[in-house]
């Protein structure tokens, strides 16, 4: 469809290629102004169906990726100097309820993103990029999981996981960011 779309434009687009159509199609008795026709109609439902589709991406991206990536950022951000105050001293109390605290703040940011991930469908241009979010989500939950584990058992290798998770969640998240960027909405 896109293709006999483009092919007419560009017959359309040019004026003496569109008066040598227009003639063919008068010498044929008028059975081509009816497959014309036809053929506007289709090209101005294509361009309304192009536009709703900007339409619902924008909204995707403006009621559900923008409040979602600014949560994660308030997970991930912080996770650094969280982790350089508790590697002070990790079996010093205050240290240790001032990261669990953290955790829990984190928790709270990923439930939010959940219900704003489920509350509104990606729109069928955006599937690969929503698709790409919800592993970053994943990733960042995943993480967080592995974090709790380590505040329960002084485990190294929970610690060490939770932190490459977050590590790999935010180069994902910088590459969700350069590819919204590119979209020209």
């Amino acid at each position: 469809m896109i293709l006999a779309l483009n092919a007419a434009w560009e017959v359309l687009g040019d004026a003496q290629r569109r008066a040598e159509h227009d003639r063919r199609l008068a010498g044929s008795g008028g059975s081509g102004t009816a497959r014309s026709a036809a053929a506007g109609r289709a090209a101005r439902r294509a361009s309304a169906e192009a536009a709703q589709g900007d339409a619902d991406l924008l909204a995707w991206l403006q009621q559900v990726y923008a409040p979602i990536d600014r949560l994660l950022g308030q997970v991930i951000n912080p996770f650094p100097a969280q982790l350089r105050a508790l590697s002070a001293d990790p079996y010093d109390d205050g240290l240790m309820e001032a990261f669990c605290t953290y955790l829990e703040q984190s928790q709270s940011r990923l439930q939010k993103v959940d219900a704003l991930y489920r509350s509104l469908p990606a729109p069928a241009s955006a599937r690969a990029f929503s698709l790409s979010l919800y592993h970053c989500l994943s990733q960042v939950q995943d993480a967080v999981t592995e974090l709790e584990r380590y505040t329960m058992g002084y485990v190294d290798g929970y610690l060490r996981d939770g932190r490459e998770m977050l590590r790999e969640a935010k180069a994902r998240r910088s590459r969700l960011q350069e590819e919204r960027r590119r979209l020209e909405i």
